[in-house]
């Protein structure tokens, strides 16, 4: 696709533009992102505010060019384009003097297109006997954009008991879980665990599970790791998520842990087990090898990033870009 785009564009700028709209909102509807989201894609591609308002579900949102929420705004001009989503009274619009330009008529387009396919999952018709797990209840639930009526109805339905801590988890793949804190985790998958909330602030404990979700790893020689992160346990690493993502230029220790890996199948695991064992004995232990093995494999991998991970300072530098590395990855759209 990046090869395509970036043929087309040659040939013709705003063919690539559009083409590169289209891929934009195809990631956030795969991964079932929400209305802000929507917006937020709509602003940032138009380069001009954006907003959505549904007075029948009691829904606004209105982002600015820069990514950040602005509800209060100007009322919508009737001369500004927009687009109005059937069966509703939802409206979406982009703050511009006419025309919206080829990739702002796009972004319209594609974000209307995206925006209706939330309202219908969340603010449709539900079923008189939703099951416990029902996605689009879910989803309503953790929309930081729905009223919070609608949400607190919607935990009702999900059986969500009031008064116990609840929290949400993000799966890969964009799937999501809420249930009371003590209930486990699902197995067999990467998962992002948000913190133990009340129902009412299940969007805040769902937005730091998809955060935890982006540091959790493959637990593969190629991605060493845990598979399960709790955003409890994140600290200061959610500041660095929050600045760092797939379009974000690698950093050189990225770049460099990359080519270590390259180097042999062993090199992640053994510089992973160095990085978090509390020695070098305990990380040889871990990886079931003799000491001067990891030694040896240590003086390979260090002369390949190089940087010793043999003192606190290098593996602190070691701890991060592996974390950065895993920021990285394109398989999860903010």
């Amino acid at each position: 696709m990046e090869d395509l785009l970036g043929r087309l564009s040659a040939l013709d700028p705003d063919a690539g533009a559009a083409v590169h709209v289209i891929a934009y909102f195809d990631r956030l509807v795969e991964a079932r992102a929400g209305l802000e989201a929507i917006v937020r894609g709509a602003a940032v591609l138009a380069g001009c505010p954006a907003g959505l308002s549904d007075p029948g579900r009691g829904v606004h949102v209105r982002v600015l060019p820069d990514g950040r929420r602005a509800d209060a705004g100007p009322p919508p001009d009737p001369a500004w384009p927009r687009t109005a989503l059937p069966g509703g009274q939802a409206v979406l619009w982009l703050e511009r003097p006419p025309p919206a330009g080829p990739v702002g008529a796009m972004a319209l387009e594609r974000a209307a297109a995206a925006a209706r396919g939330v309202l219908d999952r969340t603010r449709g018709r539900a079923p008189l006997r939703p099951p416990r797990e029902d996605p689009a209840l879910v989803e309503l639930v953790l929309d930081a954009c729905a009223p919070a009526a609608a949400r607190a109805r919607a935990a009702r339905e999900l059986g969500l008991p009031g008064g116990v801590p609840v929290r949400a988890v993000a799966l890969e793949g964009g799937a999501a879980r809420v249930g009371p804190a003590g209930d486990a985790v699902p197995e067999g998958v990467r998962a992002g665990v948000g913190p133990a909330v009340d129902a009412a602030d299940l969007p805040r404990s769902w937005a730091l599970a998809r955060t935890a979700l982006r540091l959790a790893a493959e637990g593969t020689p190629q991605d060493p790791g845990p598979r399960v992160v709790h955003a409890d346990e994140l600290g200061g690493l959610a500041v660095l998520a929050a600045a760092v993502g797939p379009g974000t230029a690698p950093a050189p220790d990225v770049r460099a842990l990359e080519r270590a890996g390259a180097g042999a199948p062993w090199t992640l695991t053994t510089l992973y087990a160095v990085a978090y064992e509390p020695s070098l004995r305990a990380a040889a232990a871990r990886l079931t090898v003799h000491h001067s093995t990891l030694q040896d494999r240590l003086a390979h991998a260090e002369h390949l990033l190089g940087w010793t991970v043999r003192d606190p300072r290098g593996r602190l530098r070691l701890q991060l870009a592996l974390a950065l590395r895993r920021l990285h990855r394109e398989d999860f759209p903010s």
